[in-house]
């Protein structure tokens, strides 16, 4: 049987996928889901580049402003509500464009990643992320060892799940089927980056809007209604601009940070995406 056919619009930081996505779109009689961990939250709009209603150009716009920053959405969330977005939009004879910078997104759902299905434990997560990532590596390698060479580069975040799903399920992620057919038929594009140094100058300039936009006021009233909550001090936007707000920065050094966090995690998705045969042709230069 023929697989449903999907596009896929991947990529960086700051590349132009929202722009990208949305002609694609119109071309394809298409409706967007969104493929980014957080634009899921309500009222995470400047710090992560959410496009306004009004630069939307029309196009539907699926799993943005869904979930309060409170809420821990995990990849399964974002698994579960994408199938259902996609199998919506197919139903009525239109394209789903799925468009964002999470990888692992893209690897649930679109390449032949099988996600382990394990209910959260939020008391035993709470225990492993105040520990540090060493020993969070330490402990993984004595329990997995073949996961523990596959995420000793990874972020602490990952690293914390890894031990969860193990510890959870009581057994080591390597002897799991992490692997399944594809569902969909999958065009992959990425915006055209000439090179590293242009997607740098890119991000640089987005910081530099983002604050004429009013990051500042946008952190400040995220604070005041949600209070300093996981999911707001770790965002790249958010954490840097609190250091200028506590004192700890001033508004120079702040943005200065924010710049360069913004640019290693262009450098972390490029290597991400590159894991993909599709996706590395079209990032070669970069």
């Amino acid at each position: 049987m023929k697989k449903p056919k999907v596009i896929a619009v991947a990529g960086p930081t700051a590349c132009g996928k929202t722009e990208l996505a949305i002609r694609l779109a119109k071309k394809l009689d298409g409706e967007i889901i969104s493929a980014d961990s957080r634009l899921v939250y309500k009222g995470f709009n400047i710090a992560c580049a959410k496009p306004a209603p009004e630069e939307r150009e029309g196009i539907p716009h699926h799993l943005m402003d869904i979930v309060e920053p409170e809420f821990d959405y995990t990849v399964g969330n974002f698994y579960d509500d994408a199938k259902t977005a996609i199998e919506d939009i197919l139903s009525r004879g239109k394209t789903p464009v799925i468009a964002g910078g999470t990888g692992l997104y893209f690897r649930i759902l679109l390449e032949n990643y099988n996600l382990p299905r394990a209910e959260a434990n939020y008391e035993l997560r709470e225990e492993l992320e105040k520990k540090e990532k060493e020993d969070l590596l330490s402990e993984l390698a004595k329990l997995d060892r073949i996961t523990y060479e596959r995420l000793k580069e990874s972020n602490k975040r990952r690293i914390v799940r890894a031990l969860e799903v193990i510890k959870t399920l009581n057994k080591p992620l390597s002897e799991m089927e992490l692997q399944k057919e594809p569902e969909y038929e999958v065009e992959w594009h990425i915006p055209q980056i000439s090179s590293r140094a242009e997607l740098y100058a890119k991000i640089n300039k987005r910081v530099d809007i983002m604050l004429d936009k009013g990051l500042i006021e946008e952190t400040e009233t995220l604070l005041q209604k949600h209070g300093r909550i996981k999911n707001i001090v770790d965002t790249i936007g958010y954490k840097e601009i609190i250091t200028y707000l506590d004192g700890h920065a001033t508004p120079e050094e702040a943005v200065e940070k924010l710049k360069q966090h913004t640019r290693n995690y262009a450098k972390r998705q490029i290597t991400w995406f590159k894991r993909n045969p599709e996706l590395s042709r079209q990032l070669t230069g970069i």
